[in-house]
């Protein structure tokens, strides 16, 4: 069963004066992803590298960062398939001490830097969620966002014109329960998109 994290988990190493703080956090895709690489560059301007590798949605990336080719991310994307994980990003930003680790060297910092930071991670199995979208009137609005919050979903988009029309997204295990409900309640008034 694939796992996720459920809260970002750091850790950082010195290796022959280079500084390595890796990270592993949950994301939902690679645009996500691509943030939080933003921002990590942002927040780390003397950083020489900010390596990544991401596996979510059913796609892997790995990049070196300016590191040899092999090195870096694709090492640190290993670590998170090993672990079975989904929907994480594992991030390493290098701080060079002046001392150069060698191929074999770096690999070995990368991959410690993820794994360290996965000791410290909590896991949680994966549950996937289903994208829902209904019409009402306007009357039944508040109804549907309850039950929505009740079952733990996500509200999405809410459009406002003749009906309301609202895009919602939760657990694949409540999804059918949910859509009883909100059958029931709508008596006949709720029409799904």
């Amino acid at each position: 069963m694939a796992l996720t994290l459920a809260r970002p988990a750091t850790s950082e190493l010195v290796i022959k004066k280079s500084r390595f703080l890796g990270c592993v956090q949950p994301v939902e895709g690679r645009a996500q992803a691509l943030e939080v690489v933003a921002g990590l560059r942002a927040e780390h301007p003397g950083a020489a590298h900010v390596c990544w590798a991401l596996l979510a949605g059913g796609q892997s990336a790995a990049n070196d960062d300016g590191e040899p080719g092999g090195t870096a991310g694709r090492p640190m994307l290993e670590v998170l398939r090993h672990q079975d994980l989904e929907g994480v990003l594992a991030t390493v930003v290098r701080y060079f001490g002046g001392v150069k680790l060698g191929a074999g060297g770096l690999v070995r910092a990368y991959t410690d830097a993820v794994a360290q930071a996965l000791l410290q991670a909590e896991k949680l199995p994966l549950q996937k969620r289903v994208q829902l979208a209904c019409s009402v009137p306007y009357a039944l609005e508040g109804m549907v966002r309850r039950e929505v919050q009740a079952a733990g979903g996500t509200l999405g988009e809410v459009t406002h014109g003749s009906v309301v029309e609202m895009a919602f997204s939760v657990l694949e295990d409540a999804a059918a329960a949910l859509q009883m409900r909100l059958n029931e309640a709508g008596q006949g008034q709720l029409a799904w998109l």
